[in-house]
């Protein structure tokens, strides 16, 4: 087995082992679990959220045992970063891996369980929600700083981004973090970043207006651009969709 744990947390390090040792008869599972099982437990006196990832196949079984990093890793560290750009996302707390023969078996992320007001997926689906135009400017500046600070959130996705309400202060922090780049991103990539958000066009044209007041450029220039990729991606999503119910038809 292999392990890190948050400073924070070493002092419970021999229990958190223990924790995910009877990971099969604790907790209250989370979400639907149709890839990875998540699971709500509580433990000193915080509510855990705890991520099993699957044995991943042959392939990878040798690539994260020897060449590349777990994703129950990469969420690890990855928070821990995302944490000292002061990033909203959950508190990072520990990852567990384990290995299945000559390869890599199953993996673990724990990290706090918190639970939003909302997620981006309900200002996609509720349009008359309050304040909906005023979350979604918020959100793309909370976007433009993830840009500025060098962040690609790979899984810029409706379900991976959670909304608090603080006061008179919108917060957001970003979960499923196992896909993430950090470099500089240039306008093409940043554009590229909010195509898996939103199908609508109003809420693409909130966002992009609010994006050019950020980064000094036409409104046009970013909204044409940024529908130019959500508008592809939308393409290709409707395409494979129709791609398994004609799959799923013939079985």
């Amino acid at each position: 087995m292999n392990f890190k744990c948050n400073p924070s947390y070493f002092e419970f390090k021999s229990k958190l082992s223990e924790l995910i040792n009877q990971f099969d008869d604790v907790g209250i599972v989370f979400g639907n679990g149709d890839r990875n099982i998540i699971k709500t437990v509580e433990f000193e006196g915080l509510l855990l959220n705890i991520k099993s990832f699957k044995v991943p196949n042959l392939i990878n079984q040798i690539a994260y045992q020897y060449f590349r990093k777990s994703k129950a890793r990469r969420s690890f560290e990855y928070a821990t970063l995302l944490k000292e750009k002061g990033i909203g996302t959950p508190e990072p707390i520990a990852f567990f891996e384990f290995s299945q023969g000559l390869g890599f078996g199953k993996s673990f992320y724990i990290s706090e369980h918190t639970t939003p007001d909302l997620t981006y997926r309900d200002l996609v689906h509720s349009p008359d929600y309050p304040r909906h135009e005023e979350i979604l400017r918020s959100f793309t500046r909370f976007t433009f700083q993830l840009h500025e600070h060098q962040v690609e959130f790979q899984d810029h996705s409706p379900g991976n981004t959670l909304i608090f309400f603080q006061e008179n202060d919108i917060k957001f922090s970003l979960v499923d973090l196992n896909r993430m780049k950090f470099k500089p991103l240039n306008f093409d990539q940043r554009m590229y970043n909010f195509r898996r958000l939103t199908p609508k066009k109003e809420m693409v044209e909130i966002m992009s207006d609010e994006y050019a007041k950020l980064i000094k450029k036409p409104k046009s220039e970013v909204f044409e651009l940024m529908w130019d990729y959500t508008s592809e991606f939308q393409r290709k999503f409707h395409l494979k969709q129709e791609r398994k119910k004609k799959l799923k038809s013939l079985f």
